[in-house]
């Protein structure tokens, strides 16, 4: 699409939106019944184009992609009747008489850029929570996952006019003409680097952004860990969609006493849930394109391999890979790794971490595993990160009860539920002065006996 088009279309949009069209509930319902039946009815093709973008298992694709979706817009419609409605607040008694309340507002037209490694689910999560909040999108889905931004184009074009949601498909050229428009809002999942770039193409018109991006989530095993179940959870999170999950840990940190255990545990685990053969595991998905593959090959050590290490090029498949002896200085510790490769670091004294914490840059997920749980209190408490979990990974981001997102390098913002429907509203604070009363204080000419009274109001 080129630069004239897309135009076009945010225009459209832009007086789709003016006219009011989105505002009323009932079209936003409708919006989203609409969407949940496309979604319902085509589960199949989107599971298709996810096996042929990833690699992904049906059961995969449905349990981490088209099954939370679905889940997701059933949460929404339930409540949001309740989360639009106005909310009286308590007014000061020095503007009596009147009433406060906050309105509920969309931003208006907004752009949604999603990555490719879950490219259904961060495409139509972020576009619930801005139908739900009554805005217009454009969807921008990832080059890098052809078959399912082909996908979403045509459930888009079946279920909603081009005024209301549009998909918009190519690669760097259509990024940089949508990012030279004026939206209203921008939501961008991806890479920290692309998130600088979206950054300041937003501030050139003050455009209000959120970023999910990333960094190198730490999980953190104590002495005191349950290490059997403890290596079956980090199995299952790290290597979940061949690694290339943004919340999947990205390293282990843990206590040295035990790192022979846990790396047995592992070990074993990694046999017990792909077989003696992952690259033939029809189930265990492959790495996105040519050029990721051969990054991450890259940062295979052969003399720090403890486990795995294969890999099959013309399937784009690596082994789940597990790094022994690594340091802080070895290339793989110098970027997200982003796909199927675990290195294994150690520390002594459980008081060392705070200090490593404090050098590395703020993660979007941290993972504590620990049977202490003074000491997971107080870390929780104490350390910088987006979201996470204690004896456990990736999970925090399966529900709509919470919201999903970063702090600082690793995003700004949080999605999901109703943290989704503020992040796509502006809420307005109001107050309805009634004209039966005007109280003579705040007027000139100013007197000792007014200011007196102010100052009583204002205590």
């Amino acid at each position: 699409m080129q630069e004239k088009e897309i135009a076009t279309l945010l225009k459209a949009q832009r007086e789709y939106y003016n006219g009011g069209h989105t505002l009323p509930l009932s079209a936003r319902i409708t919006a989203l019944k609409t969407l949940q039946k496309y979604i319902q009815d085509h589960q199949k093709d989107f599971l298709n184009a996810l096996r042929a973008d990833l690699g992904k298992s049906d059961f995969e694709g449905y349990t981490c992609e088209v099954g939370l979706a679905l889940s997701e817009i059933r949460y929404v419609m339930k409540r949001l009747k309740k989360w639009a409605k106005p909310k009286r607040v308590k007014t000061p008694l020095a503007q009596f008489p009147s009433k406060s309340y906050r309105q509920p507002t969309p931003y208006g037209n907004v752009l949604i850029v999603s990555p490719w490694n879950y490219p259904f689910l961060l495409t139509v999560e972020p576009l619930i929570s801005a139908l739900a909040a009554g805005n217009t999108a454009i969807l921008k889905p990832s080059a890098y996952s052809p078959a399912t931004g082909a996908a979403v184009k045509k459930m888009t074009d079946a279920c909603f006019a081009p005024q209301l949601v549009a998909t918009v498909l190519g690669g760097r050229a259509e990024n940089a003409c949508l990012l030279a428009q004026k939206f209203d809002f921008i939501f961008f999942t991806g890479s920290q680097n692309v998130g600088k770039e979206v950054m300041r193409s937003a501030a050139e018109n003050l455009t209000p952004i959120a970023l999910e991006l990333g960094g190198k989530s730490p999980c953190i095993v104590d002495e005191t860990a349950k290490i059997p179940l403890t290596a079956k959870r980090i199995v299952f999170g790290k290597f979940l969609n061949c690694g290339q999950t943004c919340v999947a840990p990205d390293y282990i940190l843990c206590a040295s006493k035990i790192k022979d255990e846990l790396l047995r545990c592992i070990r074993a685990e990694i046999k017990a849930q792909f077989g003696e053969n992952p690259l033939e595991n029809p189930a265990y998905g492959k790495i996105v394109n040519a050029k990721h593959f051969a990054r991450l090959k890259g940062l295979i050590q052969p003399e720090k391999t403890a486990y795995g290490g294969g890999v099959d090029e013309g399937k784009l498949k690596i082994e789940p890979t597990v790094l022994g002896g690594v340091t802080w200085q070895d290339s793989v510790m110098q970027e997200e790794i982003f796909g199927p490769i675990l290195p294994i670091l150690t520390f002594e004294n459980f008081d060392e971490i705070d200090g490593i914490l404090q050098d590395k840059q703020k993660p979007l997920a941290l993972y504590l595993f620990t049977e202490d749980k003074k000491r997971a209190k107080a870390s929780m408490a104490r350390w910088r990160f987006g979201g996470g979990c204690i004896n456990d990974v990736i999970i925090h981001l399966a529900t709509s009860e919470m919201g999903f997102g970063g702090v600082g390098e690793s995003g700004m913002g949080e999605y999901h539920g109703k943290a989704g429907f503020d992040l796509f509203t502006h809420e307005k604070s109001i107050v309805n002065k009634k004209t039966w009363l005007d109280l003579p204080m705040r007027y000139q000419p100013y007197t000792e006996k007014k200011e007196k009274i102010v100052r009583k109001f204002l205590k």
